[in-house]
């Protein structure tokens, strides 16, 4: 009887360990702008306080929750931003069936007023009801949340429209490694180890703060034009494990993933 008694004990403490572990894990994937899922769904999220409100905007939606009497949830269709011509300000003008708000988002530091976290960008919305004839005008935090496909080891391909060879280069051909959860970078360039930062706002997509070794390079090495390469970067697309970096002006880098 008392080894029956001990093996339910120990079954029983297995089971809690068990259930508090699986309780870390789901706290581990959740932020003040949500669970790793909506980071996922959703390219950008924001949050404030008095009162508590959260937004959510996507492709498919855009999605605002609060503790506001009458606008607990209210989901918007896509629409294009308004952007402002001498700063990194957009503005969106959504409506529904029963409400409307203008959002504007703005890329200045901005402090939780209760968690003292810093945000890249200070969100502002106007909403309101459309039988109110005021607007409430809240103002919270805000990030884009970069696109997790970037998050891997991608190797040279093409540079400038043409395929590289690793004669191109010292060894081997150059790669970078993106951890989109950090927005940064770091790889080879060819012949010097090389790192840096990644701008990223939903479809665009820029290489920053670039620094490498001092290794002196063989003459003809393309590092130096592939590095120039990526720092002109502005957008990207993924598509059969290949990542292609663009600009305006033409496709410039193709690398492919693989790991």
């Amino acid at each position: 009887m008392k080894n029956i008694l001990s093996l339910l004990l120990l079954l029983s403490f297995l089971s809690g360990c068990k259930s508090t572990a699986s309780k870390t894990s789901d706290t581990q994937t959740t932020s003040e702008y949500g669970s790793q899922e909506d980071e996922m769904k959703y390219y950008f999220t924001a949050t404030g306080n008095e009162p508590f409100w959260g937004l959510k905007m996507g492709n498919d939606n855009i999605i605002f929750t609060s503790l506001i009497s009458g606008k607990e949830k209210l989901v918007f269709a896509p629409v294009d931003a308004v952007k402002a011509m001498d700063a990194n300000v957009k503005m969106y003008k959504v409506s529904n069936e029963t409400s409307s708000a203008t959002i504007t988002i703005q890329q200045v530091d901005c402090q939780n007023s209760m968690s003292g976290a810093i945000s890249p960008y200070k969100v502002s919305i106007e909403i309101k009801n459309n039988s109110e004839l005021e607007t409430k005008k809240i103002q919270g935090c805000g990030k884009y949340n970069t696109d997790y496909r970037l998050h891997d080891i991608w190797v040279l391909e093409e540079l400038n429209g043409f395929k590289v060879f690793v004669t191109d280069f010292q060894r081997e051909f150059p790669r970078i490694e993106i951890n989109s959860s950090e927005n940064r970078f770091s790889g080879y360039g060819g012949c010097n180890a090389i790192s840096g930062s990644i701008f990223y706002e939903k479809d665009l997509l820029r290489f920053s703060k670039v620094v490498s070794t001092l290794m002196a390079c063989a003459p003809g090495n393309k590092e130096g034009e592939f590095t120039k390469a990526l720092q002109s970067t502005t957008a990207y697309s993924i598509e059969n494990n290949r990542l292609t970096l663009s600009n305006p002006s033409a496709k410039i880098l193709v690398f492919k993933k693989v790991d």
